[in-house]
């Protein structure tokens, strides 16, 4: 009778642990799948920067630099997002592809400013075009990052929780990285002023 008591206790033991197991393989697998909505909506980016580039190469012959820091600045953004769709749960691949995203964001923000200095620029359908798609993938990816963030608190809460977190550490899951903003000033309010 004991023995049976014990192997019973055995059994529902090794089904507790493997339903912990299971469920942390889950939410690992949802973390993967929110960076690849992300990463789906990084690379539809990716190509529209070049176009967006070789649109205004026409009228911005003077600012060279500017439009081949924006290529540098995509280049690095798209092969750090390469890295880091192998294995969204490596901080270190997670960090490099922020980083390289805020550089991104900046390239394409000085880009910006100065074709609002080329009217025809601005008036061209090809560019108003472009720039809607970008506005429009930059919602997108917004939406995108928040999905994978929920996905990464609630794989990270499971992780860290008793006895889940044994399991967890037993079993080599680390911690997924949030995507968070590094560049302080980007959490800033755009400051508008009326005066002249």
């Amino acid at each position: 009778m004991t023995t049976w008591i014990v192997l019973a206790l055995l059994v529902a033991l090794v089904v507790y642990v493997i339903s912990i197991y299971n469920g942390l393989v889950a939410l690992r697998n949802r973390v993967r799948n929110a960076f690849s909505q992300i990463d789906v909506q990084l690379q539809r980016r990716y190509d529209l920067i070049p176009n967006l580039v070789e649109t205004a190469r026409a009228f911005m012959q003077h600012e060279r630099e500017t439009l081949e820091a924006v290529i540098q600045a995509r280049n690095a953004a798209k092969a750090a997002a390469g890295h880091a769709e192998s294995d969204p749960s490596d901080g270190g691949a997670m960090r490099a592809l922020i980083g390289a995203e805020a550089a991104l964001g900046g390239a394409l923000g000085r880009f910006f400013a100065l074709a609002e200095a080329y009217p025809d620029l601005k008036a061209n359908q090809n560019m108003a075009q472009l720039q809607e798609e970008l506005a429009s993938t930059e919602n997108r990816i917004a939406f995108a990052r928040q999905a994978y963030n929920d996905s990464v608190m609630s794989y990270n809460i499971k992780r860290e929780s008793f006895p889940d977190g044994l399991i967890a550490n037993t079993f080599g899951f680390r911690p997924a990285q949030q995507w968070q903003m590094e560049n302080v000033e980007a959490r800033e309010n755009v400051k508008v002023s009326f005066d002249r």
